[in-house]
């Protein structure tokens, strides 16, 4: 018994007097002590702080601490039993005896109320209220903390707004949700920007092997034509070594057979003049004629070595040139990243025809709904193109600005273009439909625009007649825009082409 109560005075103990708690007052940080100690600790302070913790209280006048007031009046009441246990049993009814046996919440050393344990023996557990050992009731809406009944009748939440802690609870909890709506949104947008991230990552992977399929196809086909050009001018060059070394080697002969003629003569005279004197003079006339030769001088072949000028002079050129026939230039590339899901574009980016299917592509920034976009913009300067519509019975071809909504229909602004609708109607896309009367259906038309003139012009190309000029300040960038449009009842299935711009070489 004496070690209990020694271990509880250690808890009871103010921290200021360093004795048992008299009169103990407690503080908003939960710390205690004695009223009269916490008195003249704050005596000719400015600021009313707490001993142990320096925290500023909110209050002169600390309410007592009813829990501990209760803790140290027990205590005493054990002590003064124990003393008098050495001279018999305290008469039953006294304080001491009254006392014997009862429960104690545990205190801290700062001497708050216990704090936690079951209320009205039996119930539900709930937590205690630190400052008076009562089972937390209500939930103090001012000052946003849980309080019990001493607490709800104090000066301290005198005025406030109170309710149950389960109907606190449910209505903060309907409330928490609400605030969460938007953070579940958010989440969703995450979710749905990283499939489409996933998605981007996939086609990546799929345009990477798609171009670096053309890439080879299109190179092996210089190769190919290098090869073959090559092939023509190495046997052009083994053609002419054959004919000037065929040529050289008859002029050799020729020569052999002149020169041995003429040796064996000067063999035959050279033995006369050795023979002996009438004997030379005898066949002196016939040996002199022999002299006399009617060969003519031989002369050298006139181009006879390897014309090497005709054959390296301006190779590369003359293989660029040639090139040429095979290489198509369009001015205008189609972007396949700007392209309408249920657009489809050729290997070379030159026509775009309606798939039908939405074709299973990243929906990203770029892309538009209903067109395809050309990949290079233009802010200054006259640029010119040429697509060739054919038989098609609905298309829509022209400009627009850099800024122009993608995910939109193709309404009538900002775009400066014109259109083919069903039943054969032409007209500009004006803020309001322009209808246009064209002498003929053109095949192909040109678009022309001066950048800087602020000028969208087209034509009908068989004849360079006008169809239709647009007058705009350009303030932004100008992408030339195509669409094809849907295909119905099995027509209009041909596709918009971009038509390839005829090269000329002009040398100086």
């Amino acid at each position: 018994m004496a070690a209990s109560l020694s271990s509880l005075e250690d808890d009871l103990t103010c921290p200021v007097c360093c004795d048992v708690f008299r009169d103990p007052v407690v503080l908003r940080c939960s710390h205690s002590f004695c009223k009269e100690c916490l008195g003249t600790y704050w005596t000719d302070k400015p600021i009313k702080d707490c001993p142990s913790c320096r925290r500023r209280s909110s209050t002169d006048k600390p309410p007592a601490n009813l829990s501990l007031r209760n803790i140290v009046e027990f205590y005493h009441n054990a002590q003064s039993e124990a003393n008098s246990e050495i001279v018999g049993d305290p008469p039953r009814g006294s304080t001491a005896h009254r006392t014997k046996g009862q429960g104690l919440s545990a205190a801290g050393r700062g001497g708050a109320g216990a704090t936690s344990g079951t209320a009205g023996g039996g119930g539900i557990n709930r937590p205690l209220c630190s400052q008076h050992g009562e089972k937390l009731q209500f939930f103090c809406t001012d000052d946003h903390e849980t309080i019990c009944v001493v607490c709800q009748v104090s000066k301290q939440h005198r005025g406030h707004h109170l309710c149950p802690i389960e109907e606190a609870a449910s209505d903060m909890k309907e409330e928490v949700k609400i605030c969460l709506k938007p953070l579940k949104q958010k989440l969703e947008s995450f979710q749905k920007v990283k499939l489409q991230c996933l998605k981007t990552a996939k086609h990546i992977q799929s345009q990477a092997q798609q171009t670096e399929s053309q890439i080879k196809k299109t190179f092996e086909e210089l190769h190919h034509f290098l090869r073959v050009e090559e092939s023509i001018r190495i046997t052009t060059l083994f053609n002419e070594t054959e004919l000037k070394s065929v040529i050289m080697k008859e002029k050799i002969d020729h020569l052999t057979r002149r020169m041995t003629s003429l040796s064996d003569t000067i063999g035959d005279i050279e033995k006369q003049i050795e023979a002996e004197d009438i004997s030379f003079l005898k066949a002196y006339r016939q040996t002199k004629g022999r002299t006399h030769c009617t060969l003519q001088d031989p002369e050298p072949v006139l181009g006879s070595l390897i014309d090497v000028a005709a054959h390296l002079g301006s190779l590369k050129f003359k293989v660029w040139e040639k090139m040429l026939d095979t290489v198509q230039y369009t001015p205008v590339t189609l972007d396949p990243n700007t392209a309408a899901g249920g657009l489809s574009l050729s290997d070379d980016l030159t026509d775009v025809r309606y798939h039908g299917e939405q074709l299973q592509i990243p929906d990203n920034p770029e892309r538009c709904r209903h067109c395809v976009l050309g990949a290079e913009g233009f802010s200054n300067g006259r640029h010119c193109w040429e697509v060739e519509v054919g038989i098609k019975t609905k298309w829509v071809i022209g400009v627009v600005k850099e800024s122009f909504c993608r995910k939109g229909s193709l309404n009538m602004n900002p775009i400066w273009a014109i259109a083919l609708r069903d039943g054969g109607q032409y007209g500009a896309c004006t803020r309001s439909w322009t209808p246009l009367t064209l002498k003929k259906k053109p095949q192909n038309i040109r678009v022309v625009l001066d950048y800087d003139k602020g000028e969208v012009s087209f034509f009908d190309q068989s004849d360079m007649s006008h169809i239709y000029t647009f007058n705009e300040k350009f303030t932004e960038k100008l992408f030339p825009c195509l669409s094809p449009c849907a295909s119905e009842k099995g027509g209009n299935t041909e596709p918009l082409k971009i038509c390839p711009a005829k090269l000329s070489i002009e040398t100086m």
